[in-house]
């Protein structure tokens, strides 16, 4: 069975992760484990997938999601690692309530759980959490769910940030362009009556920050970018040498506002954009201006997704559909090979965050075709646009630490 899997695993994609070394052990863990054997000519052994980008809702909202049931959809999704962000109650804007959210990941968390503490305090953006006795014991500090509106506080906060060696993974949103918009202000929004988002209320701010950074030297992470100008000011910082990476959704990747429908599955944010930005998005992918894919993950209940677009909570839940969904809509249309897609979700993530990949893997059935079910998800959160969706490739191995944390 061993030497089965070891035939099917793509050479370039055990190359990208440390080559033989990793895949022999997990060949030996394979063997010492007993996993049963896989028939498929398909199977594929990857890295575990890490997820700098998702909210699992606790302390404070476990009725949409917990560390728990979280990290069992992680697994589901073949992730080995994520990044939680600090939108909770309370907010770990201090070492004492950051230990809240550490003692319920160690308790309950299936996969490595690595959390975010708060840019200010109470994620208000009036003052500096206290970053320096939460910085070793985060992974990053971020006020995800807001962005930091003063420059003076931002600058403080990446100023800090450096000299703690850790990194701003900011939301970039200017409050003063949102004018009560929930969706993109483009044609759909128009057409319907809905209020929209621009896109400088994104871009205007990834601007001012670049040059921040530029100044201090910070170690900077745009989260969930959706623009073609946040793409072009991105490639234009590497250009310049700047520490700076970012992130996008497989949402803004395979959908943009024409998709919309009356449904709060579609209600997120940053919104869809409009196919000219879906496209820049793409080319930013293929050319290395995106770093890595990432789900933000925001579950609901289903009363708070129910309302339509204008009603419903933002946010959708994406860790047990991200691999699937891009591998069928690029990889098998021959947009990106899978070893960029590994990467994508496995390597940059985890080289850029300093997160260790150990021996974690995750074995895939390439060849399965099925339909994208809610019903069939291990997270709280059932939100999402891609319900029946036809796509190919299902989990049916996920080992974290040595342990298996999701079997078919």
């Amino acid at each position: 069975m061993i030497q089965q899997l070891k035939a099917q695993t793509i050479k370039a994609v055990t190359d990208c992760i440390g080559g033989n070394s990793f895949y022999s052990a997990v060949a030996e863990h394979l063997s010492c484990d007993s996993v049963s054997v896989f028939n498929s000519p398909e199977y594929i052994i990857f890295p575990g997938f890490c997820d700098v980008h998702v909210h699992f809702r606790e302390p404070g909202f476990s009725y949409k999601e917990t560390i728990e049931s979280g990290s069992l959809a992680g697994a589901h999704g073949g992730y080995t690692a994520v990044c939680t962000m600090p939108n909770l109650n309370p907010v770990p804007d201090s070492l004492e309530n950051l230990k809240q959210q550490l003692v319920l990941i160690e308790k309950d968390a299936k996969i490595n759980v690595y959390p975010y503490a708060s840019i200010t305090v109470g994620q208000k953006g009036e003052k500096l959490s206290d970053m320096k006795a939460m910085a070793e014991k985060c992974i990053a500090f971020s006020d995800d769910g807001r962005g930091v509106q003063s420059e003076e506080l931002m600058r403080q906060a990446m100023l800090e940030a450096k000299a703690l060696g850790k990194m701003i993974v900011a939301h970039c949103e200017d409050n003063s362009l949102l004018f009560g918009g929930y969706i993109h202000d483009g044609e759909y929004a128009e057409a319907h009556n809905h209020k929209g988002i621009c896109s400088e209320s994104e871009w205007k701010p990834i601007e001012r920050d670049l040059k921040l950074v530029e100044e201090t030297g910070c170690k900077y992470h745009v989260c969930h970018i959706s623009t073609k100008e946040s793409v072009e000011l991105i490639r234009q910082a590497k250009a310049k040498g700047l520490d700076v990476t970012c992130e996008t959704g497989p949402h803004y990747l395979i959908l943009d506002d024409s998709d919309l429908k009356e449904n709060g599955c579609y209600k997120m944010n940053p919104p869809l954009r409009s196919k000219e930005d879906k496209l820049a998005l793409i080319e930013g992918i293929k050319d290395g201006t995106i770093d890595m894919i990432a789900t933000d993950h925001a579950p609901h209940s289903e009363e708070e997704k129910s309302k339509g677009l204008a009603g419903s909570a933002f946010g959708i839940v994406g860790l047990e559909t991200a691999f699937q969904l891009m591998y069928t809509s690029f990889v098998k249309t021959g947009e990106i090979t899978l070893e960029k897609l590994v990467e994508l979700m496995a390597i940059n993530p985890r080289k850029r965050f300093g997160i260790p990949l150990n021996t974690d893997y995750t074995v895939w059935d390439l060849d399965k075709e099925y339909k994208i079910k809610a019903k069939d998800f291990l997270s709280k959160g059932k939100a999402m646009p891609f319900e029946d969706m036809t796509v190919n490739g299902k989990c049916v191995l996920t080992v974290c630490n040595g342990k298996v944390v999701y079997s078919e």
